[in-house]
């Protein structure tokens, strides 16, 4: 839309569109965002968008036409690359033996011109003026096929060993199956001793990797009265610097906080003209698709349906919303995410003081419903102790960041180049952290916060955690196909890193619960059934890891407690051995699912919690 601003503007007054004054108010908001008129008529509500481009076809001498009204030729469409297509905003129609008729949505000049006479040679082209919503309906209906391939499978296809598609590598299953058979032939010839040796290694195991979260947490703990962004750098920044914007937001059947939703994502303190919101609804959700339209969302907000097919995963959605994205960052939330108003902003000036390795900056979660129930309390201690010190620690150290699903802001075009997300790896985020440290580039965070809602009721708690977990187990099963590769990619500290808090995690769960069964048993029932597993350097490792290692994570849940002002919590630190037998139980039913549906999509449900109003009570 490079258009004369006043030609524009005559045009929509003359059609009755907008009047003097809205104009006015426009080429005012202009000069202090530089951004395009019919961006920011559009944008702030002035006009729809057929009449802009209706008007605009006026300025650019150029008939309009609504392609929801013509059928394109698809033999003609499949000669261009639909990638090409989204980035100049053009679509072909039609071809006779005298010219080629083709539908515009910025003026035709020579960069767009040039990209056509690629495919079509000196043949005359006849343009016609339509919306982008038209031209990206009509991507999304004419490549299909083409798009779903690549959402679904195009990391898979360019770098097979960095996808989840393939759970195990052949390598990697002989390696287990051989651990397996010297394990079973162990506990046959030498029981007593593999039995020893067993709980040597678990003790061990759960040792070093609570060891290895203190550290980092108190590296964490010592930036925590640092701000990476201060507000007068964000007060600082002028509306005519700030870049265009790419929210994805990929809801599946949250046909009940759509509404909420829309008015979290219109509160953010960003330039509207500057926006781009793509609401990411899968084509059988017909209920969400039916609240959004109900909830007449502005112009800003573009509706992206994805095609139905498998796997139906978020991040199959977010690279379709990553193929249309317009903007120079992206950032994605999810449905019932409400972000601080300058989150944006926040974003933009960590990525200026940045170097230019940095693709991604992660900001914080926490829950608006702390203090709902018993799990969303834990649950809030548990997020607070991550993102306000476990994510500055590895950042401090320089270390691997796993990325959080959600508040994730990326640079758009480094992004693509990284491949998007992993549809088959059900924690996407965290693998598309740990891929991005692979290829030399770094992850930081940014002191702002999301509030979210925490899970309510244990078994949605258990879908949602479980996944999370069989993620873990997937990333580390993908990363760690060669070793070697990856010790040169990260180096040995950022690989060891990468080992014990993301594979080390799921072996943490998965051996709490034995640790308590052993411990348990020997306390109440019988203290010599189980005295030959503790000679006495087992024994000293083990009441360390009891003592020491619960009092530690305890302690630490403290400190983010404090640190967030959520006094109320201080009591349940303590209890917080018993939410970790949940995460066993959750581990479980993940390594179970990760033979059996490793590519299973465990939805979470929201909107079930009791505050509706966003306020977490003090």
């Amino acid at each position: 839309m490079d258009e004369g601003r006043l030609r524009l503007g005559e045009a929509l007054i003359a059609a009755g569109a907008i009047t003097p004054e809205l104009l006015q108010e426009a080429l005012e908001i202009q000069q202090r965002s530089g951004a395009r008129l019919g961006e920011i008529l559009l944008a702030r509500g002035y006009v729809t968008r057929r009449q802009l481009y209706r008007a605009l076809s006026q300025v650019w001498g150029i008939p309009y036409i609504e392609l929801d009204k013509t059928t394109p030729d698809p033999q003609l469409a499949q000669q261009f690359d639909p990638e090409i297509i989204a980035k100049f905003r053009f679509f072909p129609l039609h071809q006779t033996e005298e010219a080629v008729t083709v539908a515009v949505a910025e003026p035709p000049g020579p960069e767009i011109e040039a990209q056509l006479r690629a495919v079509l040679g000196d043949k005359p082209i006849h343009f016609l003026a339509t919306t982008q919503w038209d031209i990206e309906r009509a991507l999304l209906t004419f490549f299909r096929g083409h798009l779903l391939d690549k959402a679904t499978f195009g990391l898979f296809q360019r770098a097979p060993q960095e996808s989840a598609y393939t759970t195990l590598t052949r390598n990697q299953y002989l390696v287990f199956v051989g651990i397996l058979l010297i394990l079973v032939s162990c506990l046959f010839f030498q029981t007593k001793l593999a039995l020893i040796l067993l709980n040597l290694i678990v003790n061990v195991s759960f040792l070093v990797g609570i060891l290895f979260k203190f550290v980092v947490s108190l590296a964490g703990a010592k930036i925590e009265t640092k701000e990476p962004v201060t507000r007068q750098e964000v007060e600082a920044l002028r509306d005519e610097e700030l870049p265009r914007y790419t929210i994805l937001v990929p809801v599946y059947q949250e046909a009940n906080i759509i509404a909420k939703l829309l008015d979290n994502l219109l509160s953010l303190d960003y330039p509207p003209e500057k926006l781009e919101i793509l609401l990411l609804m899968e084509e059988n959700d017909e209920e969400t698709i039916a609240a959004a339209k109900a909830a007449r969302p502005p112009n800003l907000i573009t509706f992206v349906i994805i095609p139905d097919a498998q796997p139906k995963t978020k991040p199959k959605a977010c690279n379709v919303g990553l193929f249309l994205a317009s903007g120079d960052y992206l950032v994605i939330y999810d449905a019932e995410d409400r972000p601080e108003p300058d989150q944006l902003k926040k974003a933009v000036v960590a990525f200026k003081k940045g170097e230019e390795s940095l693709v991604c900056v992660q900001a914080a979660l926490n829950y608006f419903n702390a203090y709902e129930n018993f799990l969303t309390k834990m649950f809030t201690l548990e997020y607070s102790y991550w993102f306000d010190y476990m994510l500055p620690g590895l950042d401090r150290l320089r270390l691997p960041i796993p990325l959080g699903g959600t508040s994730n802001h990326f640079r758009t075009q480094i992004l693509r180049q990284l491949g998007g997300w992993d549809p088959f790896n059900v924690t996407e985020d965290a693998d598309l952290g740990i891929r991005a440290a692979a290829h030399g580039y770094t992850v930081g965070i940014v002191n702002s916060t999301t509030y979210e809602e925490a899970n309510s009721r244990v078994y949605n708690w258990i879908r949602q955690r479980s996944r999370w977990v069989k993620g873990y187990m997937q990333t580390t099963l993908v990363h760690f196909r060669h070793p070697r590769r990856l010790a040169r990619q990260l180096g040995w500290r950022g690989s060891l890193g990468f080992l014990l808090l993301v594979g080390g995690t799921p072996v943490i769960f998965l051996s709490n619960v034995i640790m308590w069964f052993i411990f348990t048993s020997w306390a109440f029932l019988s203290v010599h059934a189980f005295a030959f597993l503790f000679p006495m350097g087992i024994l000293y490792i083990g009441l360390a890891n009891f003592l020491i290692g619960n009092g530690l994570m305890i302690y630490l849940n403290m400190l983010a407690v404090v640190k967030r002002r959520f006094y109320r919590l201080l009591p349940y630190a303590l209890l917080n051995p018993i939410y970790w037998i949940l995460h066993s139980l959750a581990a479980y039913k993940a390594l179970v699912q990760l033979v059996t549906r490793p590519h299973y999509w465990e939805k979470t449900f929201h909107g079930i919690t009791q505050y509706t109003d966003g306020t977490t009570p003090p």
